[in-house]
């Protein structure tokens, strides 16, 4: 895989502006709000730097770069450590986020709300999968075809198309449920085909989701799209091989489960083990045993007719109010 200029997209920041997290984010944009820290967050965005080279770089008194880093590391926006020098020790200073994403309070009734998190689909934590399977990334393949320990790859979190016939990725993302709020449901959303040889179109197979172990159903894609290029698949990328998929929403309400409004199980939201705190597993899988075993493509935001990645959306309601 050939490097590119852009930064890693797993590092985000994500604030709600709410009443919840308000130090938080004051003390975010306080950091922010100096363009001598935005230089010094733009330098140290390739690069862990000392602060002496910090210093040198802004054209700064020693003392002032550590008041400034001083401010970004207590909003939380680098972190620093002590190692060893040719005379003692040095601080050492690292950025922790590539990116920040404020979500503003709403014009409309703020008593409902919603929280969304952008998952890379080559961010995955664990994976078991068979052949044939790959990666792909923006520019090139990722690794070795065929070869499910590609997919433990570190580049894989690049991938911008992930394919194996059958298995499982395995996904955790952050539980941003606001406290004193109840959750009205909890939606994941992707794009994603089956996998054939180079591509059909009739190509069935069972593509099931679970949350936190617990499987909430499965959806029968109907096809491999190919033959026609996606909207955002790279050019270098044959049009025989798969190429699109469809968006497909799952959602569990205190109702049950379903796919695009279509009910696919009586899996409710009190089944999941959703705690404060904890991570929220989601598990993306082809199982060997399944009626229709004719594997999977994920599609990220680079690839495919989407623009987006593996999205979870918690939608909820503050205050004492119980899930409808």
């Amino acid at each position: 895989m050939e490097p590119t200029d852009r930064l890693p997209s797993g590092r985000t920041l994500e604030l709600v502006a709410s009443e919840f997290n308000l130090q938080v984010l004051e003390a975010v944009t306080k950091a922010l709000g100096s363009s001598t820290r935005l230089e010094i967050l733009r330098f140290l965005g390739t690069h862990t730097c000392s602060v002496i080279e910090i210093a040198e770089a802004m054209k700064l008194p020693q003392s002032t770069a550590t008041l400034h880093i001083s401010v970004l590391e207590k909003a939380g926006l680098v972190k620093t450590d002590l190692q060893p020098a040719t005379r003692g020790l040095q601080k050492m200073v690292a950025r922790v986020f590539d990116r920040l994403i404020i979500q503003l309070p709403s014009p409309r009734d703020t008593e409902e709300s919603a929280v969304d998190i952008s998952m890379p689909i080559g961010a995955y934590v664990d994976a078991s999968v068979a052949p044939t399977c790959g990666l792909a990334g923006e520019l090139g393949i990722i690794g070795h075809l065929d070869q499910p320990t590609t997919f433990f790859e570190p580049e894989r979190i690049y991938a911008q198309l992930v394919w194996f016939h059958h298995g499982y990725v395995e996904y955790r993302f952050p539980n941003h449920l606001p406290p004193n709020a109840s959750l009205e449901s909890l939606e994941v959303s992707f794009e994603v085909c089956s996998e054939a040889p180079l591509h059909h179109p009739n190509w069935p197979s069972n593509i099931s989701v679970s949350i936190n172990k617990v499987e909430i159903g499965h959806w029968t894609s109907p096809a491999d799209f190919g033959g026609e290029r996606g909207v955002l698949t790279p050019s270098w990328w044959d049009t025989s091989n798969s190429q699109f998929g469809l968006l497909k929403v799952w959602k569990t309400t205190p109702q049950g489960s379903f796919v695009d409004g279509v009910q696919i199980s009586g899996v409710t939201l009190s089944d999941l083990d959703l705690k404060p705190g904890a991570a929220i597993t989601v598990r993306i899988a082809v199982r060997e045993d399944a009626q229709y075993v004719g594997g999977i493509n994920l599609f990220g935001s680079k690839f495919g007719n989407y623009a987006q990645d593996i999205i979870l959306k918690q939608r909820f309601v503050r205050g004492n109010s119980q899930p409808r």
